[in-house]
């Protein structure tokens, strides 16, 4: 079944989007992934910071999510994979919404825009880091045309993650 997405805008997070981020992320269903709970502000503070870097220094980052009013949402983008385990060195994308916002389309929508952009700077391949519990995330995955090349355990948590993979060469991905 093909459904129409919803319109949707990235931009660069802004400072204040920080304090958006914090509020809507205030949510354990929204964190079950995530550790439960929301961080401290000073993270979103420093996570829009780093996201304005990216953005400046690599023409992409977890943009800004608005919906059709211009209301943040969340975010959706991409950054590399900075961890030395999983897929170093790697282009990631990711997304968060604020729980009124699920099941609407919005993630499907936005990570399209971000895989458009992802092309258009010349990437030649995205992955995606999900919790395996994480079935919302997953379905995005198969949504957006990502396979699962890897099951791995997350140190810190010792939970099961996937990392699914998308080669943005091919004319026909997403």
């Amino acid at each position: 079944m093909n459904r129409v997405l919803p319109a949707v805008r990235l931009r660069v997070p802004t400072h204040e989007d920080a304090i958006v981020w914090h509020r809507i992320f205030d949510d354990p269903d929204v964190m079950e992934f995530q550790g439960g709970r929301a961080a401290e502000l000073s993270v979103y503070e420093e996570l829009t910071a780093r996201q304005r870097r990216h953005d400046a220094e690599l023409g992409f980052c977890l943009w800004t999510v608005l919906d059709g009013s211009g209301q943040v949402i969340g975010f959706t983008g991409a950054q590399p994979w900075e961890r030395s385990w999983g897929p170093a060195g790697e282009i990631e994308i990711g997304w968060r919404l604020g729980r009124e916002h699920w099941g609407k389309g919005y993630v499907t929508a936005a990570a399209r825009q971000t895989l458009e952009r992802m092309r258009a700077r010349g990437v030649p391949g995205v992955v995606a880091m999900v919790d395996a519990r994480n079935s919302r995330s997953i379905a995005v995955t198969r949504r957006l045309g990502m396979r699962l090349a890897e099951t791995f355990t997350t140190p810190a948590s010792q939970r099961a993650g996937h990392c699914y993979r998308l080669d943005l060469r091919n004319a026909d991905a997403a």
